[in-house]
C-alpha cells in the first residue's frame, strides 16, 4: 500500500469544475460522476514528451507495455539517457525505427540550453507549441499533451485526439457526425467547445475520463 500523500488538484481545478457544470449540464454529469479523480502531473516535461511519442498511433495497451519496458531500462529517463541509448536496445523494447530516431533526436535537443525549463514555465501556450513542434516527431497532438500533462495549462483543446472526439460524440449524441468521420466530429467540436473556455483542458480531461477505465496520464 502506498503511503504517498493524495495528489493535489491544479489551482484552477475546482473553479473550472464549477464553471463547466454551470455552462454545460452534460459535462456537469461527468464531473459529478468522476469527482474523485484529478488531472495529475509528475512535472517532468521531457518524460511527458517521450511518453506521448511512445503512444503515437498505437493502442493504449501496447503503449503502456512499451512505456513500462522503457522506464525500467532507463531509470531515470533523462535526455542524456535517450541521446546515448543503443538503438538495438530500444528496438528490443518494441519501438519502431522511426520512433527510435525521434526519441534520440529529442534527447539531443533537450541537452541544448535553449530548452531550459525556465522557458516552458513562463512562455505562452502558442510559443511552447511552436518550440515543441519544431522537433522531429512532435506534432500538435504530442505538444498539446505536454501542455496538459506537464505544464498543466488550463485551456488546451486537442482536436487531433481521437478519444476526445469519440467521447464527445457519445456524450452529446453526435451520431450523424460520428458516422461521417473524424473530420466532421472535429468541425462539430471546435465551435461547441467555445462554451468551455477558459477551461477546455478540464472539459477534455473529463471526456477522456468517461471513455477510459483509468484516468489518462502522460
Amino acid at each position: 500500500m502506498s503511503s504517498k500523500a493524495p495528489a493535489k488538484p491544479p489551482p484552477f481545478w475546482h473553479q473550472a469544475c464549477q464553471y463547466l457544470t454551470e455552462s454545460d449540464p452534460a459535462l456537469g454529469e461527468l464531473i459529478q460522476r468522476h469527482s474523485g479523480d484529478l488531472l495529475v502531473s509528475h512535472g517532468d516535461l521531457f518524460r511527458t514528451l517521450i511518453n506521448a511519442i511512445v503512444g503515437q498511433q498505437i493502442s493504449v495497451a501496447a503503449a503502456a507495455a512499451i512505456w513500462g519496458r522503457l522506464t525500467s531500462t532507463y531509470n531515470p529517463l533523462t535526455p542524456e539517457a535517450m541521446a546515448s541509448a543503443d538503438p538495438l536496445v530500444l528496438k528490443t523494447l518494441g519501438l519502431s525505427r522511426q520512433k527510435i530516431e525521434y526519441l534520440q533526436g529529442i534527447g539531443r535537443a533537450f541537452n541544448d540550453p535553449a530548452m531550459d525549463p525556465i522557458f516552458w514555465v513562463h512562455e505562452s501556450d502558442d510559443k511552447i507549441l511552436t518550440r515543441l513542434t519544431s522537433l522531429r516527431g512532435v506534432g500538435p497532438w504530442t505538444a498539446q499533451m505536454v501542455l496538459i500533462f506537464s505544464l498543466v495549462r488550463p485551456d488546451v483543446l486537442p482536436l487531433g485526439d481521437i478519444g476526445l472526439l469519440r467521447s464527445a460524440a457519445r456524450v452529446y449524441g453526435w451520431a450523424e457526425e460520428e458516422k461521417a468521420g473524424l473530420p466532421a466530429l472535429r468541425q462539430k467540436l471546435e465551435p461547441f467547445a467555445e462554451r468551455w473556455k477558459p477551461y477546455r483542458t478540464v472539459a477534455t480531461w473529463f471526456l477522456w475520463r468517461e471513455l477510459d477505465a483509468e484516468p489518462v496520464l502522460y
